[in-house]
């Protein structure tokens, strides 16, 4: 029989071995070479392992929301579709003022004999708050006429995630309109957003970025309104007051119809431009099929009227409709520089965020401090990989040569599987490396230790070395199962520095039972077929 082949090793499960460990060092080169030299690579190799924050320096801005801003917002949504929905029906209900004190909407139905059918009208306006089984809001009828609309905690919570999620997705969104590389975006706790950018040293860019709502709004001017009611802080009924800094009257203020012409919402496209007449920097918005029919409308209905161009909660600038805007698109004008300009147009293409956001902490990791962290974590590699290979020959002799290749090269494959998989190196990360490598010796260990208890109990050469793996290897198999649950708890609950580890401890994991098991048990097959050995010194 071939003693190759008992050893369980064909010719092509020898090539794919080889073939899956070439595959992975191949990988690994390209997070070795210089930038210059990896941007000459073919695109199929450009992969290389990025660094995180802590090794390639960079910002890190914690942004937080302030969950009554999303509670007002609600209310505020329901409160237009309660009006909608009592105007819309038929016989239509007539009700007074709606109060929003309290933080709930109360307000008097005209005619007490339609108070059941307007509750029956805005009861399916309430929602399921997520899976808790209650609605978003309370409706209930007090002295007979009165109805009052009450948020409930767990619909104000469930807000708050939504909004906080979808927070998320425009602050991905806007980041890599940047085109940074591997921005770390994750919540922390119910309102909190943790936004980590490597190798940008300027967080003021991002501040203002983040910190942009970008909330765009199209409103008529009321040229009605009385200025000297509006110094007083009163609009007129169906208007309200609203900020204009760079007004060219010097008035610090406007009044603005409350009804949205166009919204944001229904942009296509935002570009930075400059103006054909005096060359400053604007935005060109286009906008899509409604927002176009409805943004023709208005200014078709209002020619030689001022309209408001609002960004959160501010007017830009108040021009006036020469002419009706019938191609769907428009420019914002508003003392821009080409930085301001091109930032509001990315955060406009990115989507408006449905809570503001405040930076409550930033800071600023420099290069100097990363490239000493990675100096450090290099000497550490070498000195615990010299620990072990030493270790190791000096005590398994042969079978010591093997396991130290096997260390080698699963220090490459772990690059090229990061590489492959655009994972992030982080400086915990390279504490999974030293652990990866003084771990990657324990199967052998445990291999070697079985062929030599085989071997005492006087199996021959070739079955000490078969029983030794195969006995061994349902040991292994059984360590790195929980070792490689732990990493998958740390890797799914964990945030930043714990999912950098645990992220190098998993790939550690499956690669050095491969090379530490497989490949050494190769190299011995061939070892035994070569040499036809009749003892063993371990």
């Amino acid at each position: 029989t071939d003693r190759t082949q008992m050893l369980g090793f064909s010719r092509w499960r020898v090539i794919l071995i080889f073939a899956a460990l070439g595959i992975g060092i191949l990988f690994a080169i390209p997070s070795f070479l210089p930038e210059r030299v990896f941007n000459q690579l073919p695109a199929a190799l450009q992969a290389k392992v990025n660094l995180g924050l802590d090794l390639s320096g960079g910002s890190h801005i914690l942004l937080e929301a302030n969950p009554d801003d999303v509670a007002k917002a609600r209310l505020e949504t329901m409160e237009d579709q309660v009006r909608t929905e009592l105007r819309r029906g038929d016989p239509k209900i007539a009700i007074g003022d709606i109060s929003r004190k309290g933080g709930k909407l109360a307000f008097m139905v005209r005619n007490p004999a339609q108070v059941d059918a307007a509750v029956e009208r805005i009861r399916p306006l309430t929602q399921g708050a997520g899976l808790t089984g209650q609605r978003d809001y309370d409706v209930a009828v007090r002295d007979s006429s009165t109805i009052i609309i009450t948020p409930t905690q767990a619909g104000i919570d469930n807000a708050l995630n939504q909004a906080m999620e979808v927070a998320k997705e425009v602050i991905d969104r806007r980041i890599n309109e940047l085109g940074t590389r591997e921005p770390t975006i994750i919540r922390q706790g119910a309102n909190r957003i943790v936004v980590q950018v490597p190798g940008l040293q300027d967080p003021g860019q991002l501040k203002s970025l983040l910190g942009q709502t970008a909330k765009l709004e199209f409103k008529l001017v009321d040229y009605t309104a009385d200025p000297a009611e509006m110094a007083q802080g009163r609009a007129p009924i169906g208007s309200e007051i609203l900020p204009y800094p760079n007004n060219p009257s010097g008035v610090p203020f406007i009044a603005v119809k409350r009804q949205v012409m166009v919204s944001g919402d229904e942009l296509t496209d935002a570009q930075q431009s400059y103006d054909q007449q005096n060359n400053q920097p604007i935005v060109n918005i286009r906008f899509n099929g409604s927002g176009g029919r409805k943004f023709a409308r208005v200014t078709t209905e209002n020619v030689n009227k001022p309209f408001a161009i609002i960004l959160d909660g501010k007017v830009l600038s108040a021009p006036n409709i020469n002419e009706p805007i019938l191609g769907g698109s428009a420019q914002i004008s508003g003392s821009f520089t080409v930085q301001s300009a091109n930032q509001l147009a990315i955060a406009l293409r990115s989507g408006k965020l449905p809570v503001k956001l405040t930076v409550v902490e930033e800071r600023t990791v420099g290069p100097d401090l990363g490239a000493d962290s990675i100096r450090s974590g290099i000497i550490a590699c070498a000195i615990a990989t010299a620990a072990v290979l030493t270790f190791m020959l000096l005590t398994y002799g042969r079978f010591g040569v093997y396991a130290n290749l096997a260390v080698v090269i699963n220090v490459f494959v772990i690059l090229g599987v990061m590489a492959i998989l655009n994972a992030t190196l982080t400086l915990p990360g390279i504490a999974g490396f030293v652990l990866t490598i003084g771990t990657a010796v324990d199967a052998n260990v445990l291999v070697n230790e079985r062929i030599r208890e085989e071997r005492r109990r006087g199996r021959s050469v070739l079955a000490s070395i078969e029983h030794g793996y195969k006995e061994a290897s349902r040991t292994i198999f059984e360590a790195n199962v929980t070792h490689a649950i732990a990493g998958g708890i740390m890797f799914a609950l964990g945030s930043g520095p714990v999912k950098g580890f645990a992220v190098v401890l998993l790939i550690g994991i499956a690669t050095s039972v491969f090379t530490a098991v497989v490949f050494t048990r190769m190299l011995v097959s061939f070892w035994v077929k070569a040499k036809r050995p009749t003892e063993i010194n371990i």
